[in-house]
């Protein structure tokens, strides 16, 4: 029969429990405030309890996906950042409680270009570079709806079939924020010319007997 602990539960008390918990939907917690004034957020097989009340100083180490994803979330939502010793980063909460993040343990760096940018980021625009079709600007424009004289680099789509051209700065910001927008290659294997294939030809239609 299993002894001893079986999970732990972080507690922070904080002086804004929805600020709190905005806080930490940018590492990807979600969840509501209970009854009794406390909100259990969860993020996975993990749980954190918000209690709204006196806030007592606390610090938070966490084992982030990609570093850099959560870091650019911080910094768009007015949180910034610092590096800290040992490829951690570091930041606070509404409450100034001091949050650590970093890679889990044994989990490489993604692979990036010498220019800083994501290798998909960049193989994206290689491709969009020998095709015609893209705008001459970026489209995406900046956070305030301030035009982007950039110009248009990627193009991304979600799927709901909306589709944007952005210059690499917006494209990476826009991968960041939105989480339902994915790179658009245009490499000619979508679903169209998938179904293409698939069409019945008429020397190879069945003949009615």
């Amino acid at each position: 029969m299993r002894s001893g602990v079986r999970a732990q539960v972080p507690v922070l008390n904080v002086g804004d429990a929805d600020a709190a918990g905005r806080f930490y939907a940018l590492f990807g917690y979600t969840g509501q405030r209970g009854e009794d004034g406390r909100s259990c957020l969860r993020c996975g097989d993990l749980t954190l309890l918000i209690v709204e009340g006196t806030p007592a100083p606390a610090t938070l180490y966490l084992h982030v996906d990609d570093v850099a994803a959560t870091t650019a979330r911080l910094v768009a939502a007015g949180h910034p950042v610092e590096n800290a010793p040992g490829g951690e980063c570091r930041t606070a909460d509404p409450d100034g409680n001091t949050i650590l993040f970093a890679r889990p343990p044994g989990v490489p760096a993604p692979k990036v270009e010498p220019d800083g940018r994501p290798v998909p980021v960049r193989r994206a625009a290689q491709v969009a570079a020998r095709r015609d079709g893209a705008p001459g600007h970026c489209q995406i424009g900046g956070p305030r709806g301030e035009p982007c004289t950039e110009p248009a680099e990627v193009k991304l789509a979600d799927s709901w079939g909306d589709t944007a051209w952005g210059c690499l700065t917006h494209a990476d910001e826009t991968l960041v924020n939105a989480r339902g927008a994915f790179l658009a290659t245009e490499d000619g294997t979508g679903l169209a010319a998938y179904l293409a294939a698939r069409q019945v030809r008429p020397e190879t239609a069945a003949v009615p007997g």
